[in-house]
């Protein structure tokens, strides 16, 4: 027992020294060899735990990220099967299936429609670069399975206590999402400037396919219970899906149909308020009749609550609820998102605002610090708001409309 225990020590140790090397400028091909004749297998879990590992002992996450390409090349071939039955992911409509089935969509996508179009540029450049366009706009898609692994997915395994592989590759889907756009405008460009954008752009997303079904994948399988895969196909319509039709019904097998009404039924009882008396069902329904999105993050930085507005303007599902809000946002921005909320909890500033557009909309952003009547700070208030409409008013309107 104690050999099982040093041998797996030494080999998560030979792990981390050679992601380490490197990170400290070595090549692929100079670390390959000590990791093929010390590794006969190594598993998705041992490669979080060397990540975890590495942040922990305070290599920044976008070096870990930047690793991330080349460890997976080295991996690659390597990654033992997780013993566990894969029956039920197999199944479709459960979550596993349909992550797989889009990636799937995707490889199609690439190999039979953007590579053939590829090499048509030289030949044919103005029809292939309209069949190339069409083709980048459904590759776009991605941008869906992304937020679902990220706002679905990603929650369990940090509940789990597994926080660097969600940070580490949600980093790279935000490279990806920059690469497509790069991708569409370097089409204005010669034929091979646009060819190596695209091709970079699909050897990304390849890269990542390899990634989510050999590391994300077995490790989620490994740790999350039935009744978590069916909370996560339940959240899944919120988002959408990537090239595929909206899956089958799915359910874990033998579970029966009165399971677990508790966690939905909620009670109907009266709220008083020192300005009048809500019953709960009138509470939920006015804070979803608000024309914009709220959100609330305690004074420990985790997600209470959420609106559930008809046309959210960003995503929210029932998985973020007990997330930390720094979880929550993209690694590239999670420093703005810390600063705010220390400012609040310093009582530097009371509010901060932010408005950007997204298409036709006009997003305005607020975050408002929760104060007790006692100044106690309570938490953070997010509102947000699509103003295009308002921004758009002039005149007067004194009539109803018919």
């Amino acid at each position: 027992m104690s050999e099982m225990i040093n041998n797996r020590e030494y080999r998560r140790k030979v792990l981390k020294d050679l992601i380490t090397d490197l990170h400290n400028g070595k090549s692929v091909d100079e670390v390959k060899q000590r990791f093929e004749d010390t590794f006969s297998g190594v598993s998705a879990a041992e490669i979080s735990e060397v990540e975890q590992a590495l942040i922990m002992d305070g290599m920044p996450v976008a070096e870990v990220q930047r690793l991330c390409d080349v460890h997976a090349a080295v991996f690659k071939g390597s990654i033992e099967d997780i013993h566990r039955p894969k029956e039920a992911s197999e199944v479709p409509g459960h979550p596993v299936h349909t992550l797989k089935n889009e990636n799937r969509a995707l490889e199609r996508l690439i190999e039979k429609n953007i590579k053939p179009h590829l090499e048509k540029l030289s030949n044919d450049r103005a029809e292939a670069v309209k069949l190339l366009r069409k083709d980048l706009e459904l590759l776009s898609a991605v941008d869906i399975h992304y937020k679902r692994k990220e706002n679905i997915l990603f929650p369990y395994l940090e509940k789990y206590g597994i926080t660097a592989p969600p940070k580490v590759m949600w980093g790279v889907d935000d490279e990806i999402r920059a690469l497509i756009k790069k991708a569409e405008t370097a089409l204005d460009d010669t034929p091979a400037v646009a060819a190596a954008a695209i091709r970079e752009a699909t050897d990304k997303i390849n890269e990542m396919i390899f990634k989510e079904e050999n590391i994300l994948i077995p490790m989620m399988l490994e740790q999350l219970t039935e009744d978590e895969w069916e909370k996560i196909y339940n959240d899944s319509d919120e988002i959408g899906y990537c090239l595929i039709d909206k899956p089958v019904a799915w359910k874990p097998q033998g579970k029966e149909a009165a399971a677990r009404k508790k966690e939905n039924a909620g009670q109907e009882g009266a709220l008083v308020f020192p300005s009048g008396v809500l019953t709960l069902s009138e509470t939920r329904c006015i804070l979803n009749t608000l024309p914009f999105d709220i959100t609330f993050v305690d004074k420990d930085d985790t997600v209470k609550y959420f609106s559930e507005g008809r046309d959210r303007i960003f995503a929210r599902t029932k998985a973020v609820i007990g997330r930390k809000v720094t979880n929550c946002h993209p690694p590239a921005s999670v420093h703005i998102v810390e600063k705010i909320i220390k400012d609040f909890k310093d009582g530097k500033k009371d509010h901060e605002d932010f408005w950007i557009k997204m298409g036709k909309r006009y997003v305005f952003i607020r975050y408002f610090a929760v104060r007790s009547e006692e100044g106690e700070f309570l938490g953070t208030l997010e509102v947000t708001q699509d103003i295009a409409p308002i921004v758009s008013i002039g005149g007067e309107k004194r009539l109803v409309e018919p």
